[in-house]
């Protein structure tokens, strides 16, 4: 993304990038992808504009897919000739470096998919959606059914299948249900969510100030000061209020709450 984005070819600024790494399917399956947030435009290589993809274009998703490839089956050989790659059963052959390489040959003659689209929602929907399982497990505790020595009954959604029809009952053994939740555990400082480009920590304040001050945005209001925290801090939690009116004691407030917004859920566990 960050390459092509950055060819004067293409969209010619360096963009943003928020991923979000997941891995299971419905029924826990290892299905490892990841979600990518980023902005329809970025800073020019000079920093003194701001440059915006097309309507309805950001980037040519089969130049993306073709890059995409030839990076992934690389650091693949690189991996095989470091011998951090291991075979067992009937692809034991592949431990030979000619055999491995004959089966990557078949690989790049076939067309890989890199999927982009805009936000149906709008980008606070994406970020919703997102957010609901970045801190989540393989499987939520709702969706267990039953559950003994001898294995484990839960649902799960068939997405091949549309309407009723795609909720499901699957029962596994117990020794197998286990298994197929630690895939889903990830590596001991191993982060599920990373930041690239303008959103790379070690730039990202200044990068951010900078695409604002760009977009003609308003900046935003400084650190609040002690007395300003506590009063926007709630009582219970902690958490940061959002003051929407002051009125004077026995006055009518001139903000009437509205309905609840539409709510896109998505169940992602």
């Amino acid at each position: 993304m960050l390459t092509i984005a950055a060819d004067p070819k293409h969209l010619g600024a360096r963009i943003g990038i928020t991923s979000v790494l997941h891995t299971w399917g419905s029924a826990m399956t290892h299905h490892p992808h990841v979600h990518m947030i980023v902005p329809g435009g970025g800073i020019s290589p000079d920093h003194k504009r701001w440059v915006s993809c097309r309507p309805g274009f950001f980037l040519s998703v089969r130049v993306l897919s073709r890059l995409f490839r030839r990076l992934f089956l690389e650091k693949l050989m690189a991996a095989h000739h470091a011998g951090r790659l291991s075979f067992f059963g009937d692809h034991a052959t592949l431990t030979a470096r000619r055999a491995f390489a004959a089966h990557l040959r078949l690989l790049r003659k076939i067309e890989w998919v890199v999927y982009s689209k805009r936000p149906f929602g709008g980008p606070e929907a994406v970020l919703a959606y997102l957010s609901r399982y970045t801190h989540r497990v393989a499987i939520a505790n709702s969706r267990l059914i039953t559950f003994n020595e001898h294995g484990v009954t839960f649902k799960w959604k068939d997405y091949r299948i549309k309407g009723r029809d795609r909720y499901k009952r699957m029962t596994l053994g117990t020794f197998e249900f286990i298994r197929r939740f630690l895939v889903h555990v990830l590596p001991s400082g191993f982060h599920r969510i990373r930041h690239y480009g303008l959103f790379a920590k070690n730039a990202c304040a200044d990068s951010v100030a900078r695409a604002r001050e760009l977009l003609a945005a308003a900046k935003p209001e400084g650190p609040p000061t002690a007395v300003d925290a506590n009063k926007s801090s709630c009582p219970c939690c902690g958490g940061r209020m959002i003051i929407i009116e002051v009125f004077e004691p026995g006055c009518t407030p001139r903000h009437r709450p509205t309905g609840p917004a539409t709510v896109i859920r998505i169940d992602t566990s």
